[in-house]
């Protein structure tokens, strides 16, 4: 019998038991939050209204999936919203080149897969912290999405080959009703749920981020886990990238700017401590939705976007110092 043997079931049990209490925190501010909304506007609860809220979610929530690997991994990536950028700009210049759609999008999500690699090789090859790592990709990858498009932004027309079909990824609804955005949310989210709580991947994320020392001697390989997180993280930014371009039909240099923040503080909201071990995916889920709700709420009131930003970051930090105050008691205990 192996020391991973011995271990994994005290871990898997003591990993589900934290984890299932945060998540039940983070779901009981959810509804609350639901029900502000509804007693602040009669329209808020209206089927049209969270179907919209669930379509300008999806992008977002998308990337907090690969995201939520990366944190629990104990490493952060600042660079999603350029990858975002990039896998649109490569994506629509291939199908301004008139190749076909398919191949197109295969394209852009190959180009957000080598971002993440690259990212991630720094990280364990360079041995140089991710912070810093993704803070500079983050520019890099912004500078090549300008250089290969000249600055000039892409668009493009329901008259181009391809197009009309590639659109519907972004704007379709499914029955005329359910958006497409949220349904491909919704099947990558739970492939997420599925790759971080029953996979051997999902086992070794948590060990590495709990305790990386630990996790070598049991024979985790540190490195592949982490190259796969970000990997991930840049596939799924890519993924969002492709469906931005396909709702808008439009992508410039500087889409995306400012992504990896909203990304970040989804996950963050959804309980995963910033210095890794901990974190679930349908809290992620949750705190995707949260950021959703509580914008909405803010638009449906006419509240400015300046003060938008604001709550959103009280939001932040709040959520932060109850993750620090919840270490603390248990660290006391």
């Amino acid at each position: 019998m192996t020391a991973t043997s011995v271990l994994a079931p005290k871990a898997s049990f003591d990993f589900r038991k934290l984890l299932h209490a945060r998540e039940a925190g983070v779901f009981a501010a959810l509804v609350l939050l639901f029900i502000l909304g509804t007693v602040l506007s009669p329209n808020f609860a209206q089927s049209g209204n969270l179907l919209s809220v669930g379509q300008q979610i999806s992008q977002i929530g998308i990337m907090a999936i690969g995201a939520t690997f990366v944190i629990i991994n104990g490493e952060i990536d600042l660079s999603v919203g350029s990858i975002y950028a990039l896998a649109a700009i490569s994506t629509g210049m291939a199908i301004a080149a008139g190749l076909a759609w398919p191949v197109a999008i295969l394209i852009g999500l190959g180009v957000g897969a080598v971002a993440g690699l690259l990212n991630g090789l720094a990280v364990v090859l360079l041995g140089v912290p991710s912070f810093i790592v993704t803070l500079g990709s983050l520019s890099v990858f912004r500078g090549i999405t300008l250089l290969i498009s000249d600055g000039a932004p892409i668009s493009l027309s329901a008259k181009q080959p391809g197009v009309a079909e590639f659109t519907l990824l972004g704007q379709g609804r499914l029955f005329g009703v359910v958006p497409m955005q949220l349904i491909i949310f919704a099947v990558i989210a739970a492939l997420g749920v599925v790759l971080l709580s029953r996979s051997r991947l999902g086992f070794n994320t948590y060990a590495v981020g709990g305790n990386q020392e630990a996790a070598r001697l049991v024979g985790i390989n540190v490195k592949t886990v982490k190259l796969t997180a970000f990997v991930l993280s840049g596939l799924t930014a890519a993924i969002a990238g492709v469906l931005g371009l396909s709702f808008l039909s439009y992508v410039q240099g500087v889409t995306g700017t400012g992504l990896e923040l909203t990304v970040i503080s989804a996950v963050i909201i959804g309980g995963a401590a910033l210095f890794g071990g901990s974190g679930t995916m349908w809290g992620t889920i949750i705190g995707v939705a949260f950021i959703g709700l509580l914008q909405n709420i803010l638009n449906i009131n006419g509240i400015s976007s300046f003060w938008q930003t604001v709550v959103t970051g009280l939001v932040i930090v709040a959520a932060v110092a109850a993750d620090t105050w919840q270490r603390k008691r248990k660290t006391r205990a």
